[in-house]
């Protein structure tokens, strides 16, 4: 994930990967913060809601923009 190789640094409980695939996935798919927590209890990581909340509030932007710089431009065909 280029994301990832750009995003800067920042300490919390979560390890960095985990903030990433989390923020990510809500920003790709357009998921809500309860599908978030739900996607990474399936993966064997607790965290709540609240929590997948705070981190998209604080670093949504950052993917947001990562995302749509990222995304093909309409084809003519």
């Amino acid at each position: 994930m280029k994301i990832l190789a750009n995003m800067p640094r920042f300490k919390t409980r979560f390890p960095r990967e985990i903030i990433v695939y989390a923020v990510w996935a809500y920003h790709r798919f357009a998921l809500s913060c309860a599908d978030v927590e739900d996607l990474l209890a399936e993966r064997g990581v607790i965290v709540s809601r609240e929590t997948v909340c705070q981190w998209v509030n604080r670093f949504g932007s950052f993917f947001a923009d990562s995302i749509k710089r990222d995304r093909r431009l309409p084809a003519d065909k």
